[in-house]
């Protein structure tokens, strides 16, 4: 479904992917672990077009990514929920999440339905649709950050980092939410530094470091793995 082939990205004279090698199958929960500049976000960047691949190609439903403008990307169905949540803070929730479908706002319908699932996902945001999106924690702004996504129409959704700086009880939600999604039909590709939750609802794994992949397996062999434990477990 999705398949990134020797992908290399630059900024200016830094290169900061070298010939990564990523497939993610239909229906799969995809997870890249690394540190933080390890690249995960670059990676990101380069498959939903904010950054063009300075060499390598991305495939996705047998379409070629490269040079394709970010909002055809997205209506091809790659929606990428970046790192840091990037909601407009003095815009109603409701504003935010329907930005999110910009791109099919020509079917109000459908966008409405897809509205009324975002908020029986996250009842809290429905509550809260007339704040302003800057108004409310952490927890919500992420979840204002993943409706938006869905809004999409994502066949594959890119996570980067949802969990970053949420307490752990949150965490907890944020991931079982993120497996509900990839259980409903949606591939997900979820970048993260928090190894053992991500883990716990991947099929598959890759290790980035500087830039390249060193590692990749199985949950089951991943968590397994004494170097991945010694990295990013801690046990």
């Amino acid at each position: 479904m999705l398949t990134l082939d020797k992908v290399s990205l630059s900024y200016g004279s830094f290169q900061a992917l070298h010939g990564v090698d990523i497939h993610a199958d239909e229906g799969e929960l995809v997870v890249l672990l690394g540190a933080n500049g390890a690249g995960k976000s670059s990676i990101f960047h380069a498959m939903s077009g904010l950054r063009r691949a300075s060499g390598g190609s991305i495939r996705f439903g047998g379409r070629e990514l490269v040079g394709r403008k970010p909002s055809q990307i997205v209506e091809d169905g790659l929606v990428h929920c970046p790192e840091g949540r990037k909601l407009f803070p003095g815009m109603s929730v409701l504003k935010n999440l329907t930005l999110g479908g910009y791109v099919h706002r020509r079917d109000s319908k459908g966008s409405q339905r897809l509205l009324d699932d975002v908020f029986a996902l996250f009842p809290i945001l429905h509550e809260k649709k007339d704040c302003p999106a800057g108004s409310l924690s952490g927890g919500q702004q992420q979840m204002v950050a993943i409706g938006r996504a869905l809004m999409g129409r994502p066949k594959a959704l890119l996570l980067d980092e949802p969990s970053l700086g949420l307490a752990p009880l949150v965490v907890r939600q944020m991931f079982e939410i993120i497996a509900r999604i990839n259980k409903a039909g949606t591939t997900v590709l979820l970048a993260e530094q928090n190894a053992y939750a991500a883990l716990n609802i991947a099929s598959r794994a890759y290790v980035i470091e500087q830039g390249r992949i060193v590692l990749e397996g199985s949950r089951e062999e991943l968590l397994g793995n004494e170097q991945v434990r010694k990295a990013y477990i801690g046990a």
